[in-house]
């Protein structure tokens, strides 16, 4: 087996186990529960594979059965991961100095986490899944015409949705999923913004705990859809005023995201956002799987984020 057909296996349809045994009718069942690859038949608990309506244990287990039969071993040596990482994707965020402070840009195959006060640029970032009202067309189309792209065919290769609760948002996810499998050219999810309608629909101190689970649950599903598509997740977040801060710092030091440690752990990059002097703002990389702490200036303009 090659290094490329190694790379792909576990990635493909849930429709390759039809040839294993498994019959049509449960392969559709599987994908109404928005699982739709071999891999994510694999990290599925038996739990919640049971869940779905018409699944027997019996069916549960020749599922699992035949899931770790096609995937390759659990197991990989460190070269191994490392010519399995070849295929991660860096996406541009339109500054040359951000760029270069993450890496090369956004990395597919994780989670980004985006977050600072009003008005330093987090919608810019935006592409699919709106939960304020606030996605723009016509601000594909500056993007597209700083960049030299067609912006109607730019339009047409953007999906947005709207959500309006948490529970809402986590469905959409599902079919997400089945969109990804049967066309496998889209790098690029953007949630906007990822604690609106949990804070929305979960309030108080007794809610807490219910919230940070439902959200643990999303952000998983989000992990699983990015390594399984490569894909590049960005989350937008709001702060809140940190009241132990110290009374010397700025307002904007001493905001923090919301979310907790949940979200905290989920991220695998944080990017703090916070204005800095005229039209400047300013991205602090505060935590990075590759990268060290640094901070990088840029423009907010009507095609995105462009260098100073």
């Amino acid at each position: 087996m090659t290094d490329t057909q190694d790379v792909s296996v576990g990635f493909e349809s849930v429709d390759e186990l039809q040839q294993h045994g498994i019959n049509v009718s449960d392969i559709s069942k599987l994908k109404a529960a928005g699982v739709v690859t071999v891999l994510g038949v694999a990290q599925t608990t038996r739990k919640n594979l049971l869940k779905i309506k018409g699944m027997s244990e019996a069916k549960v287990e020749k599922l699992k059965e035949v899931a770790t039969k096609m995937l390759p071993p659990v197991f990989a040596t460190a070269a191994e991961v490392s010519d399995r990482r070849q295929n991660v994707i860096f996406i541009s965020t339109g500054s040359k100095a951000v760029d270069t402070m993450l890496g090369g840009g956004i990395a597919t195959q994780s989670i980004t986490e985006v977050f600072g006060e009003f008005r330093t640029g987090k919608p810019a970032m935006r592409v699919c899944a709106d939960n304020r009202g606030t996605f723009r067309p016509d601000r594909v189309r500056a993007v597209a015409d700083r960049f030299g792209v067609d912006s109607q065919m730019a339009l047409e290769n953007v999906l947005c949705a709207r959500a309006w609760s948490s529970e809402q948002q986590c469905e959409l996810l599902v079919e997400l999923a089945v969109r990804f499998v049967e066309d496998r050219t889209f790098k690029l999810l953007i949630v906007d913004s990822i604690m609106n309608l949990f804070r929305q629909d979960y309030s108080g101190r007794g809610e807490l705990s219910e919230r940070q689970q439902k959200l643990n649950q999303f952000l998983a599903r989000l992990q699983k859809i990015a390594e399984e598509f490569n894909v590049a997740v960005i989350l937008t977040n709001q702060v809140q005023a940190d009241p132990g801060a110290a009374a010397m710092f700025a307002a904007a030091a001493s905001a923090k995201p919301v979310g907790g440690h949940v979200l905290a752990h989920a991220s695998a990059t944080r990017i703090q956002l916070r204005k800095g002097r005229g039209d400047e703002r300013i991205a602090k990389l505060q935590d990075s799987p590759d990268m060290p702490e640094g901070e990088a200036t840029y423009c907010l303009k009507s095609g995105g984020w462009e260098d100073p």
